[in-house]
């Protein structure tokens, strides 16, 4: 009975890592996992009850069912972690040199930081006319293009490479509006600028444009990558 009872979990856990790594959407292999995690345990449940009722009570053979009971929910476990891993992404956000030379550095990191957000790469630089041309390729058509690039590689620009849950779409929300007068309060722009042309942040726009942008601003041994101590108290991993 006790040989069944870990056949049972380990096809149990095989299932849930199964379906977290294979899934084509998370969300679905998680539900795949949770039931076959409530089927093994229901199985397992009951042939525990029966072992007790039956009198059975070899101390070896009990931990066997412990072992065997642990097992689902270990995989379980793995499988939400893994889930929850795969959700974290990174984005660029600099901190135009309208904003250093105004002393907004401080503040503008405690708001990513209140968030909740973490901090894995930060340099101060002053990019070259060149390099603000790289960075700013996608407008190179536009009659502002010069200008842009002009103002970027006027002074030093903070770069950094923010991480977490949503911080992409979110980190945009947290800096407003690319015009400051249609940002709404609250937000780095809304809050600490005038006019489009002096807005003192930048942020990804999306995935691929964050992805392209942190390789052009950092070279990937400058990424850290760590846990950090409020994470557990941000998004509940424990």
């Amino acid at each position: 009975m006790a040989s069944q009872l870990i056949r049972s979990g380990s096809k149990a856990a095989r299932a849930l890592l199964s379906a977290s790594r294979n899934s084509p959407l998370l969300s679905e292999g998680k539900g795949v996992a949770v039931a076959a995690l409530a089927n093994a345990g229901r199985k397992l449940s009951t042939a525990a009850s029966f072992y007790e009722k039956s009198g059975g009570n070899n101390t070896s053979q009990s931990k066997w069912f412990s072992a065997a009971l642990a097992i689902p929910a270990a995989g379980y476990m793995l499988m939400d972690k893994e889930a929850h891993a795969a959700e974290m992404e990174r984005t660029f956000i600099a901190i135009k040199p309208d904003g250093v030379q105004r002393g907004l550095i401080a503040e503008i990191i405690s708001r990513f930081e209140r968030k909740g957000y973490k901090l894995v790469a930060i340099k101060l630089v002053v990019p070259s006319k060149e390099f603000a041309q790289k960075h700013y390729h996608d407008l190179k058509e536009r009659p502002f293009f010069s200008g842009l690039c002009d103002f970027l590689s006027s002074g030093p620009v903070l770069a950094m490479v923010w991480e977490g849950e949503g911080v992409i779409k979110y980190g945009r929300k947290l800096i407003g509006a690319t015009n400051p007068q249609a940002s709404e309060p609250g937000t780095i722009r809304g809050d600490l600028a005038v006019v489009v042309g002096r807005n003192i942040i930048h942020g990804s726009d999306g995935p691929e444009t964050a992805k392209d942008e942190i390789a052009l601003w950092f070279k990937p041994d400058e990424l850290v990558s760590y846990t950090s101590n409020a994470e557990k108290w941000i998004y509940g991993v424990n």
